[in-house]
């Protein structure tokens, strides 16, 4: 099956040999002017999101950038993208199983085909249809991946995923609509079962299930670490200096938090119970890390005065 190949590099604009920090400096601006909770054409926002999103998902994975700089080279070849012979990535099945592509899900074909779920290691895969009786066999269970937000897992959510298999015997598709229900406190990894979604059985037998391996959006704001997150908290020299009160996000609403004279870079403040749900509802927390920034550019003015600081000031920070 074509697959249409996506340049991750181009959908960040950045280059081959751009660094990590350049890549999640890339990442955050346009995850910022993309993000629905604050584009004016939110549909288009959203779509724009998603790729900007699984960009980011495999150039911030060293193991998925290696992986996909691999695959680069061939990608133009006539019929789009053509999986490499042997390749262990979602959306393909062994020979004569089902061929599947999901829709929905926030991430495109491309990224199902080569970054997906995998069949075969944990379910016995497509060819692994164990017999129930004479005449009939179980169908596999097959895998995919879905973008969960982070404010799906504090509140849950109902998803509708379309699920098109194609039957390579005969070329026959057929797509489904699949209502998944993602409960609160899902966790990076977990997999969510959708029972009888899988491969179609043999003869009279059942059909396999559907596994949905959930990885957490990457927004522009947080880090998740399992339930606490991280945000990065930039600060003006005198701010931190001085001590300042400064409003930062939370996943619910804005909260304005002191900053005491004399903070350094790198210190947290910490916000309890504002982070993830774990299964039983637990929140974890959210921690504010000091970054203190510093002007590139000055004005003659500014210049003078840092001058003046820099001559009158005590401060020894290599002492």
């Amino acid at each position: 099956m074509a697959v249409q190949f996506k340049d991750y590099y181009q959908i960040l604009g950045v280059s081959k040999t751009a660094s990590d920090d350049e890549i999640k400096k890339a990442f955050r601006k346009l995850a910022r002017l993309y993000h629905p909770d604050v584009a004016k054409n939110k549909t288009e926002a959203e779509a724009k999101f998603k790729e900007v999103n699984e960009a980011y998902e495999v150039l911030s994975d060293p193991e998925k950038r290696k992986k996909y700089d691999t695959l680069g080279a061939n990608w133009n070849q006539p019929g789009g993208y053509q999986p490499p012979p042997g390749w262990q990535g979602g959306g393909f099945g062994q020979e004569g199983d089902f061929e599947f592509n999901f829709g929905g899900t926030g991430f495109s074909d491309f990224f199902e085909t080569f970054f997906g779920g995998r069949a075969g290691d944990m379910f016995g895969g497509f060819g692994g249809m164990p017999r129930q009786s004479a005449g009939s066999q179980r169908g596999g269970d097959i895998e995919g991946v879905i973008m969960v937000t982070l404010h799906e897992v504090l509140q849950g959510s109902v998803r509708a995923i379309s699920l098109r298999t194609t039957n390579p015997r005969n070329g026959q598709t057929q797509t489904q609509t699949i209502q998944v229900r993602i409960p609160p406190g899902v966790q990076e990894g977990q997999l969510i079962k959708v029972a009888g979604k899988g491969n179609p059985g043999g003869g009279r037998g059942v059909p396999g299930d559907l596994y949905l391996r959930v990885k957490l959006e990457k927004h522009p704001d947080f880090t998740a670490r399992d339930q606490d997150l991280y945000y990065d908290l930039d600060l003006a020299p005198w701010e931190a200096a001085l001590g300042a009160s400064v409003t930062i996000p939370t996943l619910e609403k804005s909260v304005t938090v002191k900053i005491n004279p004399g903070t350094s870079s790198g210190q947290k403040l910490r916000l309890r119970g504002q982070g993830l749900p774990n299964r039983k509802g637990e929140r974890g927390d959210l921690y504010a890390v000091i970054c203190i920034q510093i002007p590139s550019q000055l004005k003659p003015e500014e210049k003078a005065l840092w001058e003046k600081l820099a001559a009158i000031s005590s401060f020894r920070p290599r002492v």
